[in-house]
């Protein structure tokens, strides 16, 4: 007779309070990557084709890039969370250590997980959309630096080494002679108003919105206004897409193009939007113009015709 003596395994059973960690960690990160998902979603479709076209993408790949983007991240145990699975962990021993009304406890515990997540996910504040009646009610939205690269190749450069990308039709007219950088270093005040701010209902040409601008007493921005914009505006929120009020630049083949600074959810990018006179903007779309008293302001004081 032989006998096999060996160890058996002993197999861990999950604490009632490790499977309430653990579930609320799932609950919250398929939550987290639903809310990226819509917010890439909602970015892309807001976007004209021509827009799409110069990122790279079709309409019919908004869901693929959105599903894409809401798995971008891995999930990782990051400090808020372990935070949060401490914090329920001390909520559920604090309750078996403690005799108090069961349905008073659940409502604490709730209430505290409530507020932590109206911290976490608040949307920012909406803007107002009442028109603007002159430049002066327009305050400062951003004070940014030009003047501070000797050409091209060194502005491409540096929007390389900061990770911002550049759009087929905006890489085109960065190469374009009527692309120039100042040669002086200054600061320019911007301001950033909606084309409902501006007065307009529905949709509104980007004639109308430029003669607009020049009643109020705003001023186009030169075009190295949009990549240092890009280059000095690395917390852009994700959605965001600022048209620079500009002179528009042909490409090659004779396409007026303006240059939008965005973020779309996969980064930062600069692309280049429709810059004919009679293309249609929507009201919620937002421009960037020159404050007026800007150093910049009595150079850029033409607007296009």
């Amino acid at each position: 007779m032989s006998t096999i003596n060996g160890v058996a395994q002993v197999r861990r059973t999950a604490t009632p309070v490790q499977q309430v960690t653990s579930l609320f960690l799932r609950v919250w990160s398929a939550w987290q990557k639903r809310r990226r998902r819509l917010k890439v979603q909602t970015a892309l479709c807001a976007l004209s084709d021509r827009e799409l076209m110069d990122i790279g993408a079709t309409r019919a790949d908004m869901d693929y890039i959105a599903l894409q983007q809401g798995r971008a991240r891995p999930d990782r145990p990051a400090p808020w969370r372990i935070g949060s699975a401490l914090a329920i962990l001390l909520v559920v021993n604090l309750f078996s250590l403690i005799s108090v009304d069961r349905a008073e406890a659940q409502c604490t515990a709730q209430d505290g997980l409530r507020r932590q997540l109206a911290v976490k996910v608040d949307p920012p504040a909406p803007r107002s959309e009442i028109p603007v009646s002159s430049a002066a009610d327009v305050l400062a939205w951003k004070t940014i630096r030009i003047g501070t690269f000797t050409d091209t190749f060194a502005l491409r450069s540096a929007m390389s080494a900061m990770g911002c990308g550049v759009g087929n039709a905006a890489d085109e007219i960065l190469a374009r002679p009527a692309f120039t950088l100042s040669r002086k270093k200054a600061e320019v005040e911007l301001v950033a108003v909606s084309v409902a701010e501006l007065g307009f209902q529905g949709e509104a040409s980007l004639r109308e919105i430029y003669a607009r601008a020049q009643q109020l007493g705003l001023a186009l921005a030169p075009a190295e206004i949009a990549p240092q914009l890009r280059l000095q505006y690395l917390d852009q929120p994700i959605g965001e897409f600022l048209t620079i009020g500009m002179e528009p630049i042909g490409t090659w083949a004779g396409a007026a193009v303006v240059l939008t600074v965005a973020n779309g959810g996969a980064g930062l990018i600069l692309i280049g939007q429709d810059g004919r006179e009679d293309a249609q903007i929507s009201a919620i779309s937002r421009f960037v113009f020159v404050r007026p008293g800007s150093s910049m302001a009595p150079e850029t004081a033409a607007m296009a015709r």
